[in-house]
C-alpha cells in the first residue's frame, strides 16, 4: 500500500470557452509614422507660412527692395535711417507706447470691475455678459465707422449732446490734442470684453471657503477683495498683461479706419508707419527693418514681464 500510486485528476474543462485573441500592439515605428502624418501638415504650414517669411523678412530688411526691383544689399543702412533720419519713427513709437499703456491698464481695470459685477447671481446676468463682450467680436471696420459718426463735430451724437447744455464740443478726430484720446476710448470700449471673460472665469474658480473663512475672521468686503480675490487672480492678470500688451502694441485696424494716422501724425502708431513705408512708399526693405525692431521691442518687454512673474503672481496649489 505504501507504493500505491494516487490517481491523477484531470483539470476541469474551460467553461468560459476559448480566450479571445489579443490584438498585437502596434509597432513603435508605425505609431511614430501615424503621429508624423497627423502633425506633418501643421509643421509644414508653420514652416512655409510663418518661419520662412520671418527669415525672408530679415534678409529683405538689409536691402532696398520695393517688391518689383532687383534687391540691392544695404547692410544696416535701413536701421540707421530708422533711428537717425526718420522723423516719424519716434513720434509713432511714442504714440504706440501711450496707446498701449492706456489700453492695457484701463481694459484690465474696467474688465475686472465688470467681471465682479457679472459674477453676481442675479436674474438676467447672462444678457449683460453678452452685451459687454459683444464689442470684442464685432468687426473693427464697423466699429470704426460707427464711432467716426459719433465723433463727427457737426452732426455727431457727442457734440450734439454737448450743444444741448451750451458746450461747444471739439473736433475729436481732427484735433491733434484729442485725436489719440478719442481712438484710445474706442479701443478700450472694444477690448474690455476679453479681459472681463478671462477674469470672470478666474473669479468663478476661486474656492468660496477661502472667502467664507475671511468673513469669519472679520474681514470686510474690500479687504476680502484685495487680500483674497486679487492674489488668486494674479495668474489671469499676468496672462492678460502679456496678451493685451502684444495686441495693443500692434494696433492698426482702428487707426486705419478712423484717422489714417492723422491729424499731422498725431495718431500714427508703429504698425501704421510700417504699413505706409511698405505699401505707401514701396519700401519693403525699410518696412521689414521696422518690423524687426517691433519684434525686438515686444520680445524684450515680454521677457521682462516673465522675469518679474515670480514677484507678484501667486499660484493656488
Amino acid at each position: 500500500m505504501a507504493n500505491a500510486v494516487l490517481p491523477t485528476v484531470a483539470p476541469p474543462p474551460d467553461v468560459a470557452g476559448p480566450k479571445p485573441k489579443r490584438r498585437p500592439k502596434p509597432k513603435p515605428k508605425r505609431q511614430n509614422l501615424a503621429g508624423w502624418l497627423f502633425v506633418g501638415p501643421v509643421i509644414l504650414g508653420v514652416l512655409f507660412f510663418q518661419l520662412a517669411p520671418v527669415a525672408a523678412s530679415l534678409v529683405v530688411s538689409l536691402t532696398n527692395w520695393s517688391g518689383l526691383n532687383t534687391p540691392k544689399f544695404l547692410a544696416f543702412d535701413n536701421y540707421k535711417e530708422l533711428f537717425t533720419a526718420d522723423d516719424t519713427f519716434w513720434p509713432s513709437l511714442k504714440n504706440t507706447v501711450i496707446f498701449t499703456l492706456a489700453v492695457v491698464v484701463l481694459t484690465i481695470g474696467i474688465g475686472l470691475a465688470l467681471a465682479v459685477l457679472c459674477n453676481q447671481k442675479v436674474k438676467g446676468i447672462g444678457i449683460f455678459r453678452t452685451l459687454y463682450y459683444s464689442p470684442a467680436v464685432t468687426n473693427v471696420v464697423a466699429i470704426g465707422f460707427v464711432w467716426f459718426w459719433l465723433y463727427d463735430p457737426d452732426n455727431g451724437l457727442f457734440n450734439s449732446t454737448l450743444r444741448t447744455i451750451g458746450i461747444h464740443g471739439p473736433a475729436w478726430l481732427s484735433d491733434t490734442k484729442t485725436a489719440l484720446i478719442a481712438v484710445i476710448v474706442v479701443a478700450i470700449w472694444q477690448g474690455v470684453g476679453y479681459p472681463m471673460v478671462i477674469l470672470l472665469a478666474g473669479l468663478q474658480s476661486i474656492d468660496q471657503s477661502l472667502l467664507e473663512a475671511a468673513t469669519v475672521d472679520g474681514a470686510s468686503a474690500w479687504r476680502r477683495f484685495w487680500s483674497v480675490v486679487v492674489p488668486l487672480l494674479t495668474p489671469s492678470l499676468f496672462f492678460l498683461t502679456i496678451t493685451q500688451f502684444i495686441t495693443s502694441f500692434q494696433v492698426f485696424g482702428i487707426i486705419y479706419v478712423m484717422t489714417s494716422g492723422g491729424p499731422n501724425n498725431a495718431t500714427s502708431v508703429f504698425i501704421f508707419h510700417i504699413y505706409e513705408a511698405a505699401f505707401g512708399h514701396g519700401r519693403l526693405g525699410y518696412a521689414s527693418a521696422m518690423g524687426w525692431v517691433l519684434f525686438v521691442i515686444v520680445g524684450v518687454v515680454t521677457a521682462i514681464q516673465w522675469r518679474l512673474e515670480k514677484r507678484w503672481v501667486h499660484y493656488d496649489n
